[in-house]
């Protein structure tokens, strides 16, 4: 039986012009208002996203968020942390130096604040940012090295960012999970970090498991919650490896393609 359904924000609930539209609004409220858990799933900090969830209603005492592409589980209501998992900064030398070789930018998270590194190319990332979050430029030698950090990101047009995909090898590649959650975006998460970790802990504290989940979807960092979902759905507008993986194909994220399902499958 399906108590929880999670959702990615980009490409899946909002619109081409990052909005949640009416008609998804209302199909996700009326669920959450007859006790499903309707939990969106990001790889933005909360306070990046804050609106979506005061729009949708997801402040009761019974509200959580996955945040940072799994790495920390947040209780909406008072923003304590249920689950966290980060990286040292020793976890990203061998990144630092592969960006440093390919004349690449790079912003290092921790779990309040970008740090854009000043020591190379400047980034794209401060610009398609929208949210609240901090920015402060700092070089990768000035980093904490006792701090724990959620992830980097490399964001460069997208031709530039084919380039550094290509070049990264399978001994980077065994350092970290790395996605391509945007054309713009390259993500790299600790390895095995996933929107799935911070859903396991999720569903565990509500004495659920994966049986119970449907997820929504449509890039490559949101394949692991379509694949062990119950029922994994995916955009029209998705990419085909993560359609591949899905269960169900629904409408596009500018024509209410959850609502279409939400509606669908609940009614």
């Amino acid at each position: 039986m399906i108590k929880m359904v999670a959702l990615d924000l980009d490409g899946t609930l909002l619109t081409s012009d990052k909005t949640i539209s009416k008609g998804n609004e209302q199909a996700l409220k009326a669920i959450h208002d007859a006790g499903v858990k309707v939990v969106l799933c990001t790889g933005r900090p909360i306070n990046a996203i804050w609106r979506f969830i005061e729009q949708l209603g997801l402040t009761e005492d019974t509200d959580y968020t996955i945040t940072f592409n799994g790495a920390l589980v947040v209780h909406n209501n008072d923003k304590a942390e249920l689950a966290k998992s980060g990286i040292e900064k020793a976890d990203l030398v061998p990144l630092h130096n592969f960006v440093k070789a390919e004349n690449a930018p790079l912003d290092i998270l921790d779990f309040q604040q970008v740090y854009p590194m000043t020591d190379l190319k400047p980034s794209m990332y401060q610009q398609q940012f929208k949210g609240n979050i901090d920015f402060v430029p700092r070089a990768f030698s000035d980093l904490s090295t006792t701090d724990e950090y959620s992830k980097a990101i490399v964001s460069d047009k997208p031709e530039l960012l084919d380039q550094y995909q290509s070049a990264i090898d399978d001994t980077l590649r065994s350092h970290y999970h790395i996605v391509r959650s945007q054309p713009q975006i390259m993500e790299f998460l600790a390895a095995g970090m996933d929107k799935v970790v911070g859903l396991k802990a999720l569903l565990a504290h509500f004495d659920m498991d994966f049986s119970n989940l449907m997820a929504f979807g449509d890039a490559e960092n949101d394949l692991g919650m379509i694949k062990n979902a119950e029922i994994g759905v995916v955009m029209e507008n998705g990419q085909d490896p993560v359609k591949q993986a899905g269960d169900v194909i629904t409408g596009n994220n500018d024509a209410d393609g959850v609502a279409q399902y939400v509606n669908h499958y609940f009614h």
